[in-house]
């Protein structure tokens, strides 16, 4: 069973969310109803126009049917069998899993990830303990006001010829004390809360963002109008219901400031208009234009005609955003494959790298990879500055060869034989 499996079951499962039957959306598409059974059951691949008009038929975008999705669930399936203890030739079959029961297989890979997040958490709070000083000076108050309440305690349960107003100082001092030690403990969870990041465990903050982005389809028009004040950005954010965390909002404050200032030098119409005139080339809009490579590469994955993927990396190579495409995953948790051009390009600022990649798990899709660094910071004596990667991932043409054959990550890279290998994958290879 390939990896788009599960695109007839999610097809049917929106059909009957939308009230359809399936004889209706069949002639609304034009197609016969029994080669819509076939699809919806998975006994049929989809993709191109047919894809497209269902998309439209159900109301939804297309990456709702398709996007990675697929790949993504099959990929927590094989880390939650790999975690259980299943064998190699269990964890293969995540995908035929997926696809006969997807919502089963949704609640298994969804219970993993509320796993993830609350281990998350307490590591979170582990550090915080470790490297607070505020709470490392409250723990300090804390351990030695009981130990004043107890050795005050001990004198007087110890000794039995004390003087009454020697006892009614001590009496004094404990309750002085055990007030103390209240206020601390209460002002320890006050400070642990105040911040609300436990609000919602079962999310990181990334992917309160990813669903904010993907809620607003990565369109915000007006940010394109022109430069938005902080404080408009600012009620985007704090509307956005997917933002439960304040990380979240920061992160997603970040983006939206991205997107203005990218708008603010290139609107998407001026974009269109050299895309009529060179093609979606990067290298020549950026020199038709005059702006960097890295801008163009972000202003085409917000054309949503070009159906583009999008992945930014810092300096540490940590991946903080990403817009998937349908065929290549970006790893939610844990580091992408070192073999992504993305990297190669971060370690070169100045240098456009132009790639056909694929990955073993997106079937037979391909992608032209276009990969450049841009610098953010202004030149320092003594100081390296800081650089961003950015890849933009356009379709390939059909039988235009798969090229550089990379994965998502290494946990589920079925690639045999790999230099850049850092751990056994759960597909079998090297367990």
């Amino acid at each position: 069973m390939t990896r788009d499996a599960l695109t007839g079951s999610r097809i049917r499962e929106k059909r009957v969310m939308a009230g359809l039957k399936q004889a209706d959306l069949a002639r609304n598409i034009g197609i016969s109803a029994s080669y819509l059974n076939l699809i919806e059951h998975n006994r049929r691949k989809i993709g191109g126009k047919l894809l497209l008009n269902i998309a439209q038929a159900l109301g939804v975008e297309t990456q709702a049917l398709t996007e990675g999705a697929e790949a993504a669930l099959i990929a927590s399936l094989r880390e939650a069998a790999d975690e259980a203890g299943l064998s190699a030739a269990e964890a293969a079959r995540a995908d035929e899993f997926a696809g006969r029961f997807p919502g089963w297989a949704d609640v298994v890979a969804g219970t993993r990830k509320r796993v993830e997040a609350l281990e998350r958490t307490v590591e979170a709070l582990t550090d915080r303990l470790a490297h607070d000083p505020h709470l490392a000076a409250s723990m300090h108050e804390l351990l030695s006001t009981a130990a004043a309440i107890r050795s005050t305690a001990s004198i007087l349960a110890e000794t039995k010829t004390l003087q009454p107003e020697w006892r009614d100082r001590f009496h004094a001092n404990i309750h002085e004390d055990s007030r103390r030690l209240s206020d601390s403990a209460g002002a320890i969870v006050t400070y642990l809360e105040a911040d609300g990041e436990a609000a919602d465990a079962a999310s990181s903050p990334q992917e309160e963002v990813e669903k904010f982005l993907t809620a607003q389809e990565f369109s915000f028009p007006m940010l394109e109008l022109g430069t938005p004040k902080a404080d408009q950005i600012a009620r985007v954010v704090d509307a956005a219901p997917e933002l439960k965390s304040q990380a979240a909002k920061y992160i997603a404050t970040n983006v939206l400031q991205q997107v203005a200032g990218d708008a603010a030098v290139l609107k998407l119409a001026e974009l269109r208009s050299a895309i009529n005139e060179a093609g979606t080339d990067p290298l020549a809009l950026a020199r038709i234009l005059r702006l960097g490579v890295p801008c163009i590469l972000r202003r085409l994955a917000a054309l949503p005609e070009l159906g583009a993927g999008l992945v930014v990396c810092d300096r540490s190579g940590t991946v903080i955003f990403r817009k998937s495409i349908e065929g290549f995953t970006v790893p939610r948790h844990g580091s992408g494959c070192p073999l992504w051009p993305l990297f190669a390009a971060l370690g070169d600022p100045g240098t456009v790298l132009k790639t056909r990649i694929s990955q073993s798990s997106g079937g037979d899709l391909a992608f032209d990879s276009f990969a450049a660094c841009e610098t953010l910071t202004t030149p320092q004596y003594n100081a390296r500055p800081l650089v961003q990667g950015v890849m933009l991932l356009l379709p390939a043409a059909a039988g235009s060869g798969q090229g550089l054959e990379v994965g998502s990550t290494c946990r589920v890279c079925a690639q045999r034989e790999c230099r850049a290998r850092r751990e056994p994958s759960v597909l079998g290879v090297g367990v």
